[in-house]
């Protein structure tokens, strides 16, 4: 399975303007141990947008990848979808784009990992080019308002983070609104980082 991080990314940018824009992105990395991890994404389509896919694909054959070709894909009862990918494993077995300066592991003590996102490739990937005309920035407006990327870590218990650690100490988020991020606006950390505690 594919699962790198700004590979993903890429795929909600202007290069797939369009349907595969209006979709939620959830990234979760659970430590399972101090040397391993289980990380999800999630993509929600809402409704409305599930059926115009759902029938495009039915109507046509076509080469090009589908909304949840690599993943588990649910239809729920209201009518939107959710196309889950998981890997698990050693931190180096993981395809979050460790190559490329994406997620990093590091042990920060005893049963301790620093688990961190570096934010520059994700805010240029996602930058907004400033040659697009009027029509074509109502489009972008109009997909991505509303729509976030969401990162969590988590484990036995966070201890140090510059994210939004959950009442109950055992994770911490950081919820990125799609727009705000093309357009420049968004005044992100240079990474996102949880010293989490492995179970």
């Amino acid at each position: 399975m594919h699962f790198n991080l700004f590979g993903k990314l890429a795929g909600v940018t202007l290069l797939t303007l369009g349907l595969a824009a209006c979709v939620d992105v959830d990234i979760d990395v659970a430590l399972t141990s101090q040397t391993t991890a289980r990380a999800t994404m999630t993509q929600t389509m809402g409704a409305e947008l599930y059926a115009m896919v759902k029938m495009g694909a039915e109507s046509e054959d076509s080469d090009e990848s589908g909304f949840c070709d690599d993943g588990v894909l649910s239809e729920n009862a209201d009518g939107s979808a959710t196309c889950s990918m998981t890997e698990e494993g050693p931190f180096a077995d993981l395809d979050l784009g460790q190559e490329e300066g994406g997620m990093r592991f590091t042990e920060a003590g005893p049963g301790l990992v620093r688990i961190a996102l570096p934010t520059e490739d994700m805010k240029a990937e996602m930058g907004l080019d400033e040659d697009l005309d009027e029509d074509t920035m109502q489009m972008v407006v109009a997909f991505f308002e509303g729509h976030n990327i969401t990162v969590s870590f988590s484990g036995a218990e966070v201890v140090d983070t510059n994210m939004n650690r959950a009442a109950d100490g055992r994770s911490a988020s950081q919820a990125i609104p799609m727009l705000d991020l093309i357009n420049g606006t968004l005044d992100l950390p240079d990474e996102l980082y949880a010293v989490v505690r492995a179970p």
